[in-house]
């Protein structure tokens, strides 16, 4: 149920940051810690979201469109 997807999704979000702050030591990008703030404008957090959003999609629909293309030859 929701309690279900709630703690799954809390639980990926963690592995998620602990991979990129593993990933992103010494490169000097900031991404990892950005992830890990608190947003004290609600506006601000969902056009961060929004963008998210459409970045993924927009990556889904490639990775799509490539299966697709590798299915056909």
């Amino acid at each position: 149920g929701a309690k279900f997807v709630h703690v799954f999704y809390r639980f990926a979000r963690y592995v998620m940051i602990e991979n990129m702050k593993k990933l992103f030591v010494d490169t000097g990008i900031p991404f990892a810690e950005a992830v890990m703030w608190r947003p004290e404008d609600m506006y601000i957090a969902k056009a961060r979201h929004r963008v998210a959003y459409n970045k993924l999609l927009q990556i889904l629909q490639k990775e799509d469109f490539v299966i697709q293309q590798y299915g056909k030859k």
